[in-house]
């Protein structure tokens, strides 16, 4: 008899536990990336009474129970943090905590800290592969993941150039001559705009027409003679000539008043060996514009991308990958220890983490703009609370029964 007393404790102790996990799980139900914990009951070593055969087993209560961490997917939330992220399906990312230790986390709510450190919302630093020249290796070890706040992109000189137009079938050699001309801006290497035109005019020639690529005399010291050539067209409006093997037009500007250095410019006049240039009866007119400089930009935006990219945007409408994020995948993730802000780390149980690029190995993919939910249930935990409550009430009046039994048998000796 005494047994029971012992027997009911371990109950009260093992149900006081899951009512505590009842009440961690709740209390993180709107912790992003939060990861519910279930309790696993498990029976003590049994008592064989009489000869001991196993005709009459007592139990010894219930040990303390097993808590099990269910890393199964929560829902994606759409956000408003442009550094949010949420991983769809197995997979960590890699934090540095503040005493240098690696962490794992599903949180993705995820920030910049005053030295540029991508961060989460308590403070680890995010690990992954930082922009080097304009480059991202990922076959390099990860490491911080640095966002170039405040940071002032250098111009790109324009190097090509490119027209799509279609010229006039129905123009004349004239007089006047038909002609049509369009420009656009090119930059120069410290960044300052010129703008650039191509000229074309319709020659006596059946489907010939005249071409001219000019600099403007305003912006050099010594004005440049254009660049001027001849194209012909078939009888199906598809330029004949120039070849596509025929080098390009170039215009080569120097000694500019600016002081940037002499600008090469090259008109492709192909798209790969599609000619750019038609003449059909249509009016005259451009369809698109290219040229692959920029001028100095200062940086206005920095976000995650899916794929974990980290994608900042410069005032000139630029964009460029200045980090990637990496990613974790454990065989044994319900073996991590949770260490609190929603981080684990590994334990002597814990296989080797698996780390590289989201969406290779088996791991998940991210998703950028978004947070992954917890998953506690909310109607399965009040559910789980009241099972408990019970268990611990029920284990309550057993003591109450086995000490009104225990008095019982004291006075049976007066």
């Amino acid at each position: 008899m005494l047994t029971s007393f012992s027997t009911a404790l371990s109950g009260l102790s093992a149900f006081s536990t899951a009512i505590d996990v009842v009440g961690n799980n709740l209390a993180n139900l709107n912790s992003p990336g939060f990861k519910q914990s279930a309790v696993s009951f498990h029976d003590l070593v049994t008592q064989s009474l009489g000869a001991g055969l196993g005709e009459t087993q007592v139990g010894f209560g219930v040990g303390r129970p097993i808590t099990l961490r269910q890393f199964s997917q929560g829902a994606i939330q759409s956000s408003a943090g442009p550094l949010d992220a949420a991983i769809q399906g197995d997979g960590f990312f890699v934090v540095k905590a503040p005493n240098g230790s690696i962490q794992y986390t599903r949180g993705g709510n995820l920030q910049v800290d005053q030295q540029g450190n991508l961060v989460t919302a308590t403070g680890e630093r995010l690990q992954g592969w930082a922009s080097a020249n304009g480059n991202v290796d990922t076959n390099v070890p990860i490491g911080d993941i640095v966002v170039p706040v405040g940071t002032l992109k250098a111009p790109l000189a324009t190097t090509n150039v490119s027209v799509d137009v279609n010229l006039d079938a129905a123009g004349t050699a004239g007089p006047p001559p038909t002609s049509f001309s369009t420009s656009l801006e090119v930059y120069d290497s410290l960044g300052n705009a010129h703008t650039v035109s191509m000229s074309f005019t319709r020659t006596a020639n059946a489907n010939e027409w005249t071409y001219s690529f000019s600099f403007p005399d305003a912006d050099v010291k010594t004005p440049i003679p254009p660049v001027t050539g001849t194209m012909t067209f078939d009888g199906s409006g598809h330029m004949t000539a120039p070849l596509v093997t025929a080098t390009a037009p170039t215009l080569v500007a120097a000694q500019l008043k600016s002081g940037a250095s002499n600008l090469t410019i090259a008109w492709s006049l192909f798209n790969g060996t599609s000619p750019r240039i038609t003449q059909y009866a249509q009016t005259s007119a451009v369809s698109a514009l290219t040229q692959d400089g920029s001028a100095a930009a200062s940086l206005t935006h920095v976000g995650v991308s899916d794929g974990g990219k980290i994608i900042a945007q410069f005032s000139n409408g630029t964009q460029s990958i200045v980090g990637q994020l990496a990613m974790a995948t454990v065989r044994n993730p319900e073996s991590l220890i949770a260490v609190g802000n929603s981080n684990f780390q590994l334990s002597a149980r814990t296989a080797l983490p698996a780390i590289g690029l989201p969406g290779t190995g088996g791991r998940g993919s991210v998703i950028g703009g978004a947070i992954e939910g917890s998953t506690v249930d909310i109607a399965k935990e009040f559910t789980n609370l009241i099972v408990f409550q019970r268990g611990y009430q029920a284990n309550a009046r057993v003591i109450t029964a086995v000490d009104e039994v225990s008095q019982e048998t004291i006075n049976l000796k007066r």
